[in-house]
């Protein structure tokens, strides 16, 4: 069931009239077998991995909370009886016992994962017609990534004691597999969801149509604008065009992974809020960064956060980085030694996020860069302070500040087109193409119009990216349909605009399928 399909707005209108009619003790029942129908569509193989992820969250889970709840009633019994260093061991010894179970149900989590991850690389990208997408099967069990993090998050925030735990195996079931972030996120926390999952909701109109205005937004984004670039992006990447072509190949697949993940993460918010569930926004205009750092802080936010909570952080912590540190400080300096735990987390955090995308050489060499220039820019900021410091007119002025943000955005979308080739050696010949082959006059004789992609599409494409650019100025305070929302007029006038731009515009119809989302997005 793609997202972007009149079969899911059929879907949620079903599911969302049944959640509001049925008594509100059941509404959650509702959603539970709501989420079990969305997840039936990828299948049984799909289906398995999904209830294997909710049984082992949930022993594990269980297992965390009765060992808290037994070392709570312990120390408070011998509370008199024994010394404060005795409690400090047994709670030590108690922790590390269950440190133990905690890392056993991540694991076993994670082995599933990269079982289907080492599938999907297998499977990998191929180019069609319409662009770039990945085998079948592997877009069917796209969404383990999302549900497997969110399932260990949730154990480890037990484990830190940060979370309540679910004791009713269903409810924590609605938890892991509530149908709007299984195909792509958000990545949400038992703090985010849990609590919202099990309340009762009545219908509330302003929620609804602010939720049906923004899963339109995601319909405009995804088939208006990301789809209707993607043929040019196939077309380049399969004839393995350099030069300017290279540099068209960076920008396209900027705006198309823009127009394709945020329209998707619309439409997951979207159907949430009309069900009365405000899931963890996701993107909060990253394009406008002014650095790598400040783009992966407003990019996937929650993927961001699930890295930085979870691994980097536990991972900087450790006694064998203080070990490093010191070895360091004795080889390298203080500076350095004092730097090198943070250095050495970061890379290995980078590389596991490449690793997630999938188990092959350009989303390491993808993770590697991004956490190279993260690094590199944290060396080089106390040059940019003292820049600061200097001209602070010129750093704050508009042309510099947009200098930054185009920077950044150019610097993204070279590192992001190790996604299109999924062949390193390639993609860097491609790249070096640019300085000896820069035929930037073909396409002012018709080059552009070769990609697969007409001029009346690329006009509408460009009308698409305006008005998507400045959607994204005007919601910088507040959400543009919030506004809207007090003014019923012009609030659905352009709703009727969208639902015209869609369906005349948008690329869907007889013998064509809106393509897959990058990120998932398709369980059928």
């Amino acid at each position: 069931m793609n997202f972007a399909s009149f079969e899911f707005l059929a879907f949620l209108a079903v599911l969302t009239l049944v959640y509001f009619l049925v008594p509100k003790k059941v509404q959650w029942i509702v959603l539970l077998l709501g989420s079990v129908v969305f997840y039936a569509f990828a299948g049984f193989v799909s289906f398995f991995f999904l209830l294997f992820a909710i049984v082992i969250s949930y022993i594990t889970v269980q297992i965390l909370g009765k060992r808290i709840e037994s070392l709570k009633k312990y120390l408070e019994e011998t509370k008199t009886t024994l010394t404060k260093d005795e409690r400090k061991a047994y709670r030590a010894k108690h922790k590390n016992t269950s440190l133990v179970i905690l890392c056993i149900g991540i694991f076993v989590m994670t082995l599933s994962l990269v079982y289907v991850k080492y599938l999907s690389s297998m499977i990998g990208f191929k180019i069609t017609e319409r662009g770039i997408s990945f085998g079948k099967y592997a877009l069917e069990i796209m969404g383990i990534s999302y549900y497997t993090f969110i399932s260990i998050g949730y154990m480890i925030d037990v484990y830190r004691e940060r979370a309540a735990v679910e004791r009713n195996f269903f409810r924590h079931a609605l938890f892991v597999s509530f149908f709007p972030q299984l195909a792509m996120g958000p990545i949400s926390r038992y703090a985010d969801t849990g609590e919202q999952l099990k309340a009762t909701h009545s219908f509330d109109a302003k929620e609804a149509w602010c939720g049906f205005l923004r899963i339109l937004w995601g319909f405009f984004k995804k088939l208006v604008v990301a789809d209707a670039i993607a043929p040019a992006i196939g077309f380049i990447v399969s004839q393995k065009l350099g030069g300017i072509y290279f540099i068209l190949l960076c920008l396209f697949y900027s705006i198309r992974i823009y127009g394709d993940f945020t329209g998707g993460i619309d439409i997951v918010l979207g159907s949430a809020q009309i069900l009365g569930i405000k899931l963890p926004e996701n993107f909060n205009r990253p394009f406008s960064s002014k650095s790598t750092a400040e783009y992966w802080n407003r990019w996937h936010m929650t993927m961001g956060n699930w890295f930085t909570n979870y691994i980097f952080y536990p991972l900087s912590l450790t006694k064998t980085m203080q070990k490093l540190s010191k070895w360091g400080r004795a080889k390298l300096g203080t500076g350095v030694g004092k730097r090198l735990p943070v250095y050495t987390a970061t890379i290995i955090t980078w590389l596991a996020t490449g690793l997630w995308h999938g188990i092959a050489w350009n989303f390491v060499v993808w993770g590697l860069l991004n956490g190279v220039v993260i690094l590199i820019s944290q060396e080089l900021n106390p040059l940019y302070e003292k820049f600061r410091a200097r001209f602070p007119k010129l750093w704050n002025s508009a042309p510099y500040q947009s200098f930054m943000a185009v920077r950044t955005f150019l610097l993204m979308s070279l590192i992001r087109v190790f996604d299109c080739y999924c062949d390193v050696p390639l993609t860097f010949d491609r790249f070096f193409s640019t300085f000896y082959t820069f035929n930037i006059g073909e396409i002012f004789k018709g080059g552009l119009l070769e990609l697969n992609v007409s001029l009346t599409q690329y006009i509408v494409i460009a009308v698409g990216i305006v008005i998507m650019t400045a959607v994204s100025r005007l919601s910088a305070e507040k959400p543009l349909r919030e506004v809207l929302w007090g003014k019923p007029i012009l609030g659905n006038a352009i709703m009727a605009i969208l639902c015209i731009a869609i369906l005349v515009f948008g690329s869907y119809g007889l013998g064509f399928d809106a393509s897959a989302f990058i990120y998932g997005g398709t369980f059928n």
